[in-house]
C-alpha cells in the first residue's frame, strides 16, 4: 500500500500566511500538519511509502521538508507543474497524475493534507482489509448545513455505500464523507479512467462518489474526531488548542 498525500492546492483562503508556504508544512506545536499525519501513517506495516503530490511552486519547499525527515517509509514528492491556483489541476487529476508518473499498481491510501486527526488510520486499514473493498470514512454530522457542503453517504447494515451525494441540498442521511479513502488495486483501473468517463476533477470526493456507482465499497465510521484546517482562523484555533 502506498500513501498518496493530495497537496497541491495554494489554500488561498488563509492569505500571506500561505502565499509563498504550503498549507500542510504549517507548524503547529513541535511539528507540521503534514508530519503529524504522517508519522501515524508510517507506522502501518501494509504502507510501503508516501507520495506527497503537489505544484511546481511548493515542490521545492516539500522536497527540503522530506529530506529532513527521518520516516521508516521513504517520501517521494511528484511536481504537478502547476503554478497557480487559476491553473491547478485539481485533487482527482493529481492523484491520477501521480499513480500515471510512478507507475503506481498497488493499493491506494489517499489523504488530504489539511487536518488533524485523533485516531489511528491503521484501523481504516484493518477494516479495508476486513471488507476486502475500496473504502471511504464517515462520521455523524447533525448540523445540516454543514452537510450541505460536504459528501453524503447512505449505508446498508454491513456499511456498504449505497449512494454518495457532494453537497446536497437535502441530505439523505447524517453520514458526512472527510477526504480520506482507500482504493484497492483491483480498483485501480476504473480510479485511471475516472475522469475520461466523466468523474468530476476538482475535490476528492468527486472520485469517491464515482467509485461508488461502479463497485463495492463500504465506510468505515471514524473513531476519533479530526480538525479541518481550512481558514486563518481555524488555523489559529487549532494551533491554540493543539500546539
Amino acid at each position: 500500500m502506498k500513501t498518496i498525500v493530495i497537496a497541491a492546492g495554494y489554500a488561498t483562503r488563509l492569505g500571506e500566511l500561505t502565499r509563498n508556504w504550503p498549507k500542510p508544512l504549517l507548524k503547529i506545536g513541535d511539528g507540521t500538519i503534514l508530519g503529524r499525519m504522517l508519522e501515524d501513517i508510517d507506522g502501518i506495516p501494509d504502507v510501503t511509502e508516501h507520495v506527497i503530490v503537489t505544484n511546481h511552486k511548493f515542490a521545492p519547499i516539500f522536497e527540503e521538508w522530506a529530506a529532513g525527515q527521518r520516516y521508516a517509509k521513504p517520501v517521494t514528492v511528484v511536481d504537478d507543474g502547476t503554478e497557480t491556483n487559476e491553473g491547478r489541476l485539481g485533487a482527482v487529476c493529481d492523484l491520477l497524475y501521480a499513480i500515471d508518473r510512478l507507475d503506481i499498481d498497488d493499493d491506494l491510501l489517499v489523504v488530504a493534507a489539511d487536518n488533524l486527526l485523533f485516531f489511528p488510520f491503521g484501523e481504516f486499514v484493518d477494516f479495508a482489509k476486513l471488507k476486502g473493498t475500496s473504502c471511504i470514512m464517515c462520521h455523524e454530522q447533525p448540523d445540516v448545513d454543514k452537510l450541505r457542503r460536504t459528501g453524503v453517504i447512505t449505508v446498508d447494515g454491513d456499511m456498504r455505500v449505497l449512494d454518495m451525494e457532494e453537497k446536497p441540498r437535502e441530505p439523505k442521511s447524517r453520514l458526512a464523507v472527510p477526504p480520506f479513502y482507500i482504493y484497492l488495486r483491483k480498483d485501480l483501473d476504473l480510479v485511471r479512467h475516472s475522469v475520461e468517463n466523466g468523474c468530476g476533477k476538482d475535490a476528492p470526493g468527486n472520485l469517491a462518489r464515482y467509485m461508488v456507482g461502479k463497485t463495492v465499497m463500504h465506510a468505515w465510521p471514524m473513531s476519533g474526531g479530526r480538525f479541518d484546517i481550512g481558514s486563518l482562523d481555524t488555523y489559529k484555533e487549532a494551533c491554540e488548542r493543539f500546539g
